[in-house]
């Protein structure tokens, strides 16, 4: 070694790169940390949702509905008949599909059978093709969330969190692996309220330019394209069922709430007036009128044919309807200026709403809504009593194959001590972040209350299903305490919400059979019926 080389220091001590290519090195590593978490997830999620997808071969539940509209909307551009006997000409060998013209009243919007058809137009008419897209959606939902929650809690962790805890609930997983309208919008709401909260994100950066000048009254927020994505979202929601209506409703709400804070946090002197003035309607316009645009142009295959149920209805007629709408009397005023069709998908939806909101046939699986978040009453959505001997079944009193659309029980029964908690946090401390998913829930949740007599499902609660993730997740991150505490303190809250994770994901697996229809004994499966309300 050199006289120099003990004297300088070598090169090997000096940053290897430039001090701001090491930064640009360290931002483009974290980026990718980002990334690499949820899409860990997402593949995990995808494989449990994927993994022997056309199994059953068979239409569970209202599958002998919605697959069969779809594949007529790719034939015809509107809902056909089908004869009695269809389901079993579909699935026989070889396949006869006796779809007809003629058309067939339906009780919901049809783009959500839109969203299937993408997969029978890939793959064709059988389980596999008509369960593709939801398979699809539920596992990008899962991706979805976890950037989501990154984005609203600010950790990665959390948000990954929030995600694994979705890939492994049943419900969620259930409804990526039927072909039901339910979990398209899912993945709708969830991704209008991702828009929403980048839409967030971009105004507070717009309003932080005139923190120095205080000048939260005066300031325009200008072109907000993801506030528009989160209203073409919403349209979507409720294209596929009108219940997104009300998800479109609470968003609405949210996001002037968040201009009115907004305007108030840059220094305005009057953020409710500067926020009525100036943001209530282009936020109007950007939600509701979007929303509204594409919710019709999700009925164009009915609008641009004539075989549609009702399409040719207006073609004699200068009125709107001939009773009511909504259950609201309407004069008959002239509106011959309004296009027949248009006039028809007014009458259409007239008969659609009496149907939907007169729905009281008794179901065996019927439930209040009172019961849903702690899976009062599951829907079994396919069962089938294996005798001795056949498909594996080597117990003695016979097997049993079910899809139960159930909720992971633990997790569903921690997102009730978890909303609690958000309600908490939302009213003595002002969280935003818990207003934010509360609202959601409420947007999804509540409104189903009004329907006492009506028949519904616990398989609707779906939708709500990232929004609980969110606010487990949260009050998991909560147990960890905040950066800075002791670290005895972490440590201990780590083991706990470890400890709570493993929980769930140690239940779901063992329901998992009947989440996909595996062939167990029949003593098994009534080990898994742990209330008599579940059978």
């Amino acid at each position: 070694m050199t006289q120099a080389a003990l004297t300088h220091p070598p090169a090997a001590a000096a940053p290897a790169v430039p001090a701001p290519e090491r930064r640009g090195l360290l931002r483009l590593a974290a980026a990718r940390a980002d990334w690499l978490g949820p899409i860990a997830v997402a593949l995990f999620a995808g494989l449990l949702r994927f993994w022997n997808l056309g199994y059953p071969n068979a239409f569970v539940f209202d599958e002998t509905y919605y697959p069969k509209d779809a594949w007529s909307l790719l034939e015809q551009g509107y809902e056909g008949t089908w004869p009695e006997h269809a389901n079993e000409q579909i699935l026989a060998v070889p396949q006869q599909v006796p779809l007809t013209s003629a058309p067939e009243f339906i009780a919901h919007p049809p783009l959500g059978k839109w969203v299937i058809s993408l997969g029978e137009w890939g793959f064709g008419l059988h389980p596999f093709g008509w369960r593709f897209m939801t398979a699809l959606l539920g596992t990008v939902t899962v991706l979805m969330l976890a950037r989501i929650g990154r984005r609203l809690f600010g950790s990665t962790l959390i948000g990954c969190t929030a995600a694994l805890l979705m890939a492994v609930d049943g419900l969620q997983l259930v409804m990526s692996r039927v072909g039901l309208l339910d979990g398209v919008q899912m993945f709708f709401v969830l991704a209008a309220f991702g828009a929403l909260l980048i839409d967030r994100d971009h105004a507070r950066a717009r309003l932080a330019a005139v923190l120095p000048d205080r000048g939260g009254d005066t300031v325009r927020l200008g072109w907000r394209p993801w506030r528009i994505a989160a209203g073409a979202c919403l349209g979507a929601a409720a294209g596929v069922k009108w219940n997104g209506v009300m998800v479109l409703a609470a968003f609405g709400v949210l996001t002037v709430l968040w201009d009115r804070s907004g305007r108030r946090w840059a220094g305005a002197r009057r953020p409710w007036r500067s926020m009525l003035r100036r943001d209530a309607l282009p936020a109007f316009l950007a939600t509701v009128g979007t929303a509204f645009v594409v919710y019709v142009g999700g009925w164009a295959g009915w609008l641009f044919t004539r075989g549609g149920f009702d399409r040719q209805w207006a073609d004699d007629r200068a009125g709107l309807s001939p009773d009511s709408f909504l259950g609201i009397p309407l004069p008959q005023l002239p509106m011959g200026w309004v296009p027949a069709p248009l006039r028809g998908l007014w009458h259409y939806h007239s008969q659609m709403y009496d149907f939907n909101t007169g729905l009281s046939s008794p179901h065996t699986y019927q439930s209040n809504p009172f019961s849903w978040l702690v899976q009062g009453r599951p829907v079994s959505m396919y069962w089938e009593q294996v005798p001795v001997g056949q498909r594996g079944c080597t117990a003695s009193g016979g097997c049993a194959a079910q899809i139960l659309g159930l909720g992971t029980p633990l997790l569903w029964w921690t997102a009730c001590f978890a909303l609690v908690y958000l309600l908490w946090r939302w009213a003595f401390r002002r969280d935003w972040r818990s207003g934010a998913v509360l609202c959601a829930v409420a947007g999804v949740y509540l409104p189903w209350f009004q329907y006492q007599e009506r028949t519904v499902f616990s398989f609707y609660m779906v939708v709500l299903v990232p929004f609980l993730c969110l606010a487990v997740a949260q009050m998991l991150g909560a147990m960890l305490g905040p950066e800075g505490c002791p670290p005895e303190r972490r440590r201990i809250g780590a083991a706990g919400a470890g400890l709570v994770v493993l929980a769930i994901m140690a239940c779901f697996a063992f329901f998992y059979p009947l989440y996909t229809a595996e062939v167990i004994p029949m003593s098994s499966w009534q080990d898994r019926m742990w209330f008599t309300s579940w059978i």
